[in-house]
């Protein structure tokens, strides 16, 4: 896999987010996705983005545009040092909140993206890694 462009952002507060949204929005229009998948990505960065903030107390955001065997897509990474994810299957599973919200970030996410990985350390932090490829 290529990596065309990177871009690091900081995901700390509700600005944070909105940065994190339009540079998304910025990449796979540039890529050249439908306004739908424009719209779902950005939809599963901005949850992605939130639950940095919300439970891993903060981190960043790189944006990359990729290249592989021909396809063009968007990968996002996000990172943080906070309390981990003890259960990642149960973490996954609809309707699952530690944070007393609907408890469809995490799944509705990994629906809206073509790829999506989360790694955890309790006590060390989360990784969940988002990509979408172009449509052809």
């Amino acid at each position: 896999m290529q990596v065309e462009r990177t871009s690091t952002l900081e995901v700390r507060t509700p600005e944070d987010v909105v940065r994190v949204r339009q540079e998304v929005r910025n990449r796979t229009a540039a890529v050249g996705f439908s306004l739908v998948d424009q719209t779902k990505f950005v939809t599963a960065a901005s949850e992605i983005a939130r639950n940095t903030i919300d439970h891993g107390g903060g981190g960043q955001a790189r944006v990359e545009t990729i290249l592989l065997a021909g396809k063009r897509g968007v990968r996002l990474i996000f990172e943080d040092c906070g309390p981990g994810i003890a259960n990642i299957e149960l973490a996954m599973q609809d309707g699952y909140s530690t944070g007393g919200g609907l408890g469809m970030g995490m799944p509705g996410s990994k629906r809206l993206s073509n790829e999506f990985y989360v790694e955890s350390t309790v006590g060390k932090g989360t990784k969940v890694t988002l990509v979408r490829w172009k449509s052809s």
